[in-house]
């Protein structure tokens, strides 16, 4: 008997890059082994030298075909087997190994926005308008939820494949739901992010909305302009000096402050994340740096929890939903590991 495995991939298009997959049918008792793809159609090679490697570096079952079969989360390689120029994850594997003895853990908060066709989902149709946002945080009811089957499929389908997804809940503008991952290290953290990210993509695929128009998931940061929330990847970091000591973790949030420090983590933290960081909507300005206790105005918010106990974490609010999570992680232990040093 044979398998599908389900290889995963993210392409090389700027500013934001896309996921990819394709199938391969495998022999029983064989592994998923290295694969290639045609890079000159994913904006990662020229046509005349196409060829690029998929390197599988996390295997799942897969919730979606059940039985035998396997999601495979790849990086991309040149053919030389050296990292691509498009490959992320190196460098956060590398970086997470350099500071391997701060054993950094992550908590990523993921927030999404569901689209029936250009319109998000509960927005103007047969019922009109949506009220002013107010009461769709954690709500409940068809007046205020838009797409709870998608999220508890997509939840399940988390869990079924293994990854530490911690919890889900609606977010504070109609259609718009967030999941989180962790806490787990880099990269591993990041892996499981694109991974859950696929799935999502993937089961909305199944879907319509009440106008019998089809779903879809998007990592827009501002998906509708004026007073309504944008949507964000809110990372929680802790290294094992901060999980001991308070100080640890003030220490953490001004090397997030530090010299140059703001605009090298804000020009990763996603396209368009002027547009999210208003220092509106619980927000932060993206060209301002501050941080607090139970702050959500603040670029990087110290948990109430943690200030009382005395240890912990620390939450950075402003990378965007729409973030590289191999970026964010990365610099967040280069940043903060390195002034610890």
């Amino acid at each position: 008997m044979s398998y599908i495995a389900e290889y995963i991939w993210i392409d090389g298009t700027e500013p934001t890059a896309k996921l990819r997959s394709k199938a391969k049918v495998v022999a029983d008792g064989e592994e998923p082994g290295i694969w290639g793809f045609d890079g000159s159609s994913t904006n990662q090679a020229p046509g005349d030298s196409s060829d690029v490697v998929l390197s599988p570096v996390l295997v799942t079952p897969d919730p979606v075909r059940g039985g035998d079969s396997k999601l495979v989360l790849c990086e991309t390689l040149q053919t030389d087997m050296t990292p691509h120029p498009s490959n992320n994850r190196a460098a956060c594997a590398a970086a997470a190994e350099k500071y391997g003895s701060f054993d950094t853990w992550f908590g990523m908060e993921q927030e999404y926005t569901f689209y029936e066709g250009r319109i998000p989902l509960g927005w103007p149709s047969k019922s009109g308008f949506p009220a002013p946002q107010g009461g769709y945080y954690c709500g409940v009811g068809a007046d205020e939820i838009f797409g709870r089957p998608i999220v508890n499929d997509h939840l399940q389908a988390c869990i079924d494949a293994g990854l530490h997804i911690s919890g889900i809940n609606a977010e504070v503008m109609p259609g718009q739901w967030e999941f989180q991952i962790g806490p787990v290290g880099a990269p591993r953290v990041a892996d499981e992010m694109w991974l859950a990210r696929w799935l999502l993509y993937r089961i909305a695929e199944d879907y319509s909305g009440s106008e019998g128009i089809p779903v879809s998931a998007t990592l827009d940061p501002k998906p509708v302009a004026g007073d309504w929330n944008g949507a964000g990847c809110h990372t929680n970091f802790s290294t094992n000096q901060m999980r001991e000591s308070y100080d640890a973790c003030v220490a953490a949030a001004e090397a997030l402050g530090g010299e140059g420090k703001p605009a090298l983590h804000i020009a990763n933290y996603g396209d368009g994340i002027e547009q999210r960081l208003t220092g509106l909507h619980e927000t932060a300005r993206y060209d301002q740096f501050s941080y607090g206790v139970s702050d959500r105005g603040a670029s990087v918010r110290i948990p109430w929890q943690v200030e009382r106990d005395g240890k912990g974490y620390i939450e950075d609010r402003r990378p965007n939903a729409n973030c590289d999570p191999y970026l964010v992680t990365r610099l967040i232990i280069d940043t903060v590991c390195s002034a610890a040093s």
